[in-house]
């Protein structure tokens, strides 16, 4: 049941679109259509993304508040909890709003990838095609005449590495910045952000390095879209 609404919500429309984008781009290029169409998903979940930017920006202001209600209130967890709510309603802030955008995002991302993962576009699935979906004639896996997209790739998973670390550290310098203050929270703010930075773009080198050509192409499309849409939010939404 979960695995027949993935497919007929975001998977199967995700693969259509590959497969209309690899008929419409010149020279049917496999890697111009990857860069397509994980630009085109990025932008219709630039919305959710920037909602959730909002409330970690909202959320961050709002932590000296927070603070002294936790002191006022120090052993009353009731009490605290209920004048938390009240600042949230007062502040029309939902802490709750960037959450939801996660998990809009979560199956797009995934059926994006395992598209990517999963589909070779050498043979064309026609039983997950539209009957208005154009089938490209002859299909080019040589990006731009320079790298197979059907082989691997040391330089574009060193590339898809790279770029996960500058999203890191520009998403850790803004929206996703630690608190200034210690404790359990800090502390583990600070865990997670060093395993962003310095581990996640050494696992996703990997990745891209072990599975294909295409998949480390939209690791690097999607995040310089994410550093691009992180200096968005900083001359627009951050103060």
């Amino acid at each position: 049941m979960i695995s027949t609404f993935f497919h007929a919500v975001f998977y199967n429309p995700i693969y259509n679109a590959l497969v209309a984008l690899v008929a419409l781009v010149p020279g049917a290029d496999v890697g111009i259509a990857v860069i397509a169409l994980t630009i085109l998903i990025r932008l219709v979940l630039l919305p959710f993304s920037l909602s959730a930017a909002r409330t970690q920006v909202a959320m961050k202001a709002l932590e000296p508040k927070l603070k002294e209600l936790k002191e006022k209130h120090k052993g009353d967890k009731e009490k605290e909890a209920l004048e938390t709510l009240a600042l949230y309603r007062e502040e029309r802030v939902n802490p709750f709003a960037s959450i939801l955008t996660v998990f809009i995002q979560i199956p797009v991302l995934l059926a994006l990838y395992w598209v990517f993962l999963y589909e070779p576009l050498s043979a064309i699935n026609a039983a997950r095609l539209y009957a208005f979906t154009p089938v490209p004639h002859n299909v080019s896996f040589e990006f731009l005449g320079l790298i197979s997209m059907a082989g691997k790739s040391i330089v574009l998973a060193v590339l898809a590495g790279l770029s996960q670390f500058l999203q890191a550290h520009m998403a850790l310098s803004g929206t996703m910045k630690p608190s200034a203050g210690g404790g359990m929270q800090g502390d583990f703010q600070k865990v997670m952000g060093l395993q962003l930075k310095y581990v996640f773009p050494f696992l996703i080198g990997t990745i891209s390095y072990t599975t294909s050509s295409a998949i480390a192409l939209y690791f690097i499309t999607t995040n310089l879209a994410g550093a691009l849409q992180e200096r968005h939010v900083r001359r627009t939404i951050l103060p």
